[in-house]
C-alpha cells in the first residue's frame, strides 16, 4: 500500500505546481480533500527535532526565537535505491544532496517572502520533497511554533497571526494533528494541546507525541500520559528523544541517534514494556500506516469529488472556447468556424428556433395594414379634390364621355401615398434583422472571446443588411409603382354605364359636373385603390421578405467572407485579439483538467485493485 501514499503525494506535487485553489470554482479542492499530517507545537517543545527525527537528517533551520516563520510541506518518498536528494518546488531542476544545503535554502526562500531582517510570518508554504531509502511515504506540514508574547523585532498580532495559521491548517477534517508537547512541561500548559482540542475535542484525529522524555525531573515519568491516562486521545501516545544541542553541536549522526533512543527504552525500566510504540522511527511507521488507511477510506470521496470537477473544468474550458491557431489557415478556419456559428443563431432566430423572427410576421400582419389603412382614402377622395382633379385633367376641352386622364390623376395621387407604408415596411424588417444580429453577436459564445471579430462580423452583417435594405426598397416602390404605371382595364369596363342606371345619356356635358357625378367617380376610384391595395398587402411582404429575410439567411456573410480570404497573416492575427487573461485562463484549466484526469486514472486503478 506504500504506493497509495505515493500517489497523493505525487497529486500534492502536482496541485501545488498548478496552484490549484480552486478559484472561481465551488468544489473544494483536490489539495484540501486529501489527508495530509500538520505538525503542531509550541517553541522549542522540540518539533524540528522530531521531524529530522522521522526523516533522518538534519535539515531544518535553527535558533533563538521562531525560526519557522512559514509553512513547510515536507514529502518523504521511499526510494528502493539509489542516493538520498533533496527537492525544492520553486526549484523544480535542482537536486539538493548536502541537506546543510537544503537548510540554507530554507532559510533563503523563507527570507525572500518575510524579509531578512524581519520577525513576520507568511502563509505562503515552502514545499520540500525528500528522496530516501531510509524513510517512509508521509506528507507533513512543519507549521511555526506557538509563542506567547512578541518579542523584540516581532509584530505585537504575532501571537494571534501564529495560532490562525496553525487553525487554518488544523480545522480541515482532512488534516491529521500531530500534537508535539514537551514532557517536562505540565501537559496542562501545552499549547500544541490547547489547539488541537480548539479543533478537534473528541482527540478524534490527533495523535500526540511527548518529547524531552529524557529531560525529566528525577523520580518523575511520563507513564500516565503514554498510557492515555493522563490525557486521553483517540490514539496511543509516543513517546520520543531527541538530540541533546551537545549532539546537535557535534553533528551526531541520525542513524546513531535513533539507535541510542531505542536503546533508552528499551532499558528503561518506567518505559521498557512500552518500548515497542516508542521513538521517532516507531511514530514514522505508524503515521505511515495511518495515512494509508485514512486515504483508502476516502477514496469515494475522492473519486467523486474528481468526478464532478472534471465536469466543472470541462464546462469551463468550452465556455472559454479553443485556442487561438497558430498559422494563417488555422485562423481563417477557425474566423469561418466562429462565423458559421453566429450565422446559424442568427437563422435559427429566423425560422423560429430561438424567438425574433415572429417581430416580421407582426409588421406584415398589423402594422403594415394598419399603416395603410390610416391612409384615409375617403377623405383624399373628397367631393371638392374630385372635382378640382377632374376639371384640371380636361383643361380647355371637356371630357366627352368619360373623364379618363381625371381618372388617372385621382388614381395615381392615392396609390403614390401608399409609397410611405412600404417604405416603413421594409425599415422595420431592417430594424428586426439588425436587432437579431445584435442578439445573435451576444448569444455566440465564439465572439465573446475576441472583441476585434465580434466588432468585424456585427458590422460586415449590418452593411449586408443596408444592401439588401436598398434593394428591397426599390423593389418594392416599384411595385407601387407598377401599379401607377398601368391600370387594370377590366376593373372599370365592368362598371355600371349612366344608361345601365336609368340616367339620360343625352343630358349636357356640364351636368356631369354635378355631385352625384363626381360622388360616383370619386367611389369608383377608391373601389379601385383599395383592389390595388388589397393586391400590394400581399405582394409586398413576398418582395421585402424575398430581398431581406431570404438575401439575410442565404448570403449575410458573403461579402465579408471575401475580404476575409484576402487578409493577410497580420490582419487574421488582430481579428482574434483574444484577451491574454483568457488566454491563461484556458492554460490554468486545461492543466487542471490534465492533471484531475490523471488523478482520477490512478485512483481508479487503485481502487480497483483493493
Amino acid at each position: 500500500m506504500e504506493s497509495l501514499i505515493a500517489l497523493v503525494n505525487k497529486i500534492q506535487r502536482a496541485c501545488t505546481a498548478l496552484g490549484d485553489h480552486g478559484e472561481g470554482s465551488s468544489l473544494p479542492t483536490l489539495w484540501d480533500s486529501l489527508p495530509a499530517i500538520a505538525v503542531v507545537g509550541g517553541q522549542s517543545s522540540g518539533k524540528s527535532s522530531v521531524l529530522e527525527s522521522v526523516v533522518g537528517k538534519d535539515f531544518l533551520p535553527r535558533g533563538a526565537g521562531i525560526v519557522t516563520r512559514r509553512p513547510l510541506v515536507l514529502q518523504l518518498h521511499r526510494i528502493d535505491e539509489g542516493k538520498e536528494y533533496a527537492e525544492f518546488m520553486h526549484l523544480p531542476k535542482k537536486k539538493f544532496s548536502d541537506f546543510a544545503a537544503v537548510r540554507q535554502e530554507i532559510s533563503d526562500e523563507t527570507d525572500r517572502e518575510t524579509g531578512r531582517s524581519s520577525k513576520v510570518i507568511s502563509t505562503v508554504p515552502i514545499h520540500l520533497s525528500i528522496f530516501s531509502p531510509n524513510v517512509v511515504n508521509l506528507t507533513l506540514v512543519d507549521l511555526p511554533g506557538l509563542t506567547k508574547v512578541a518579542v523584540d523585532g516581532q509584530p505585537e498580532s504575532i501571537v494571534q497571526d501564529i495560532e490562525n495559521m496553525v487553525i487554518s491548517f488544523i480545522e480541515k477534517p482532512n488534516c491529521i494533528i500531530l500534537a508535539i508537547s514537551p514532557a517536562n512541561q505540565d501537559l496542562a500548559t501545552s499549547d500544541a494541546i490547547k489547539i488541537s482540542r480548539e479543533v478537534d475535542p473528541k482527540g478524534d484525529r490527533t495523535f500526540g507525541v511527548l518529547t524531552k522524555i529524557d529531560l525529566m525531573d528525577q523520580g518523575t515519568n511520563a507513564v500516565d500520559i503514554l498510557e492515555g491516562r493522563g490525557y486521553k486521545l483517540r490514539y496511543p501516545w509516543v513517546g520520543v528523544v531527541n538530540r541533546s544541542q551537545a549532539d546537535i553541536n557535534k553533528s551526531v549522526d541520525m542513524i546513531a541517534a535513533r539507535r541510542r533512543e531505542r536503546d533508552y527504552f528499551q532499558s528503561s525500566s518506567e518505559y521498557r514494556h512500552l518500548s515497542e510504540r516508542m521513538g521517532s522511527e516507531y511514530l514514522g511507521k505508524m503515521l505511515s500506516k495511518h495515512l494509508e488507511v485514512v486515504i483508502k477510506s476516502r477514496i469515494p470521496g475522492l473519486q467523486s469529488l474528481i468526478t464532478k470537477t472534471i465536469s466543472e473544468l470541462e464546462t469551463e474550458l468550452s465556455r472559454l472556447g479553443k485556442p487561438v491557431a497558430a498559422d494563417a489557415g488555422g485562423k481563417l478556419y477557425m474566423i469561418m468556424e466562429i462565423c458559421r456559428a453566429f450565422d446559424q443563431t442568427f437563422k435559427e432566430h429566423l425560422d423560429g428556433t430561438r424567438s425574433g423572427g415572429e417581430k416580421i410576421n407582426s409588421v406584415f400582419d398589423n402594422q403594415f395594414p394598419a399603416a395603410i389603412k390610416r391612409l384615409q382614402f375617403d377623405k383624399h377622395l373628397s367631393m371638392d379634390n374630385v372635382r378640382k382633379l377632374i376639371t384640371e385633367a380636361d383643361g380647355y376641352q371637356p371630357h366627352l364621355i368619360a373623364p379618363e386622364q381625371g381618372y388617372r390623376r385621382l388614381i395615381e395621387s392615392c396609390l403614390v401615398s401608399i409609397r410611405g407604408p412600404a417604405e416603413a415596411a421594409v425599415d422595420a424588417v431592417h430594424s428586426i434583422l439588425k436587432d437579431l444580429i445584435h442578439k445573435s453577436i451576444g448569444e455566440t459564445s465564439e465572439l465573446k472571446q475576441y472583441p476585434t471579430l465580434r466588432v468585424e462580423v456585427s458590422g460586415a452583417a449590418v452593411d449586408s443588411l443596408d444592401r439588401m435594405r436598398e434593394e428591397s426598397r426599390k423593389a418594392t416602390l416599384l411595385l407601387v409603382d407598377m401599379e401607377s404605371g398601368y391600370l387594370t382595364v377590366e376593373f372599370f369596363r365592368k362598371l355600371p354605364q349612366d344608361s345601365e342606371k336609368g340616367g339620360n345619356p343625352t343630358h349636357s356635358i356640364f351636368d356631369r359636373y354635378n355631385d352625384a357625378y363626381l360622388r360616383r367617380i370619386g367611389s369608383n376610384v377608391l373601389s379601385y385603390v383599395n383592389m390595388v391595395c388589397a393586391g400590394l398587402r400581399n405582394s409586398i411582404p413576398k418582395s421585402i421578405v424575398y430581398c431581406q429575410v431570404r438575401e439575410a439567411k442565404r448570403c449575410l456573410l458573403d461579402f465579408f467572407f471575401t475580404e476575409l480570404g484576402q487578409k493577410e497573416m497580420s490582419k487574421l492575427s488582430k481579428l482574434l485579439d483574444e484577451d491574454p487573461a483568457v488566454q491563461q485562463r484556458r492554460t490554468s484549466i486545461a492543466k487542471r483538467l490534465e492533471l484531475y484526469r490523471s488523478a482520477q486514472t490512478d485512483i481508479e486503478a487503485v481502487a480497483w485493485s483493493k
